[in-house]
């Protein structure tokens, strides 16, 4: 834990702080030093990633660790500035061309993933909501027959219990049909509107398909 403090303190937040400086200062001496630092440092915290698995027993490991940052941090052995110009600038700039490919690359497959998958997520929203719509519009179809039935069975027991027995209703062919009740119209309307959303949620559907 200790160790892991002070190689975040010295490793990290020193050059940080120090690299604000330079870039406050434009300094083009102490932003290149820095800016190689940082380049070594980043390869170093790569490869720290599978060191602490496998080399985390060995001793002083930690310690090690320590004493190659402040190698790289001081300005008598000039550890990042060496490496740099030794190892990492002559292998990046021999393999810059196939690393660029590759970058581009995986750059184009990332976005059409990305849109591929964009595609299927609103093709399956498209269809839940369809489906969500067409399961309400039978459910409110089954309701508005139950309605029915109960608006006419209770139109029917009003008008048998208010003609007297002994009163013959004599038929025309003119004869007026009963109004229907406002909750039935009410229904119908509503029923109405759910068939128009239903027609564009499908109209949506269809068209995600075709791209």
């Amino acid at each position: 834990m200790v160790a892991a403090l002070r190689l975040l303190i010295f490793g990290t937040l020193y050059p940080a702080y120090y690299s604000y400086k330079a870039v406050k200062s434009k300094d083009i001496k102490e932003y290149v030093k820095w800016m190689m630092y940082w380049i070594i440092f980043a390869l170093f915290t790569t490869a720290e990633t599978f060191t602490d698995i496998f080399l985390c027993w060995f001793p002083f490991y930690y310690e090690l660790k320590i004493a190659f940052v402040a190698w790289l941090l001081s300005p008598y052995t000039k550890g990042s500035s060496l490496l740099y110009r030794k190892f990492v600038h002559p292998t990046l700039s021999s393999k810059e061309k196939e690393i660029d490919d590759c970058l581009i690359q995986a750059k184009d497959r990332s976005y059409d993933a990305l849109v591929h998958f964009g595609k299927r997520g609103l093709n399956v929203a498209a269809t839940a909501a369809v489906m969500a719509a067409s399961k309400g519009q039978g459910a409110l179809s089954e309701r508005l027959r139950s309605f029915s039935m109960q608006d006419l069975s209770s139109i029917r027991g009003d008008s048998s219990s208010t003609v007297p027995p002994s009163v013959t209703v004599r038929t025309s062919s003119k004869q007026s049909h009963p109004k229907p009740s406002r909750s039935i119209l009410g229904l119908i309307f509503f029923l109405m509107e759910t068939a128009q959303i239903c027609k564009i949620f499908q109209d949506l559907y269809l068209s995600h398909l075709t791209w």
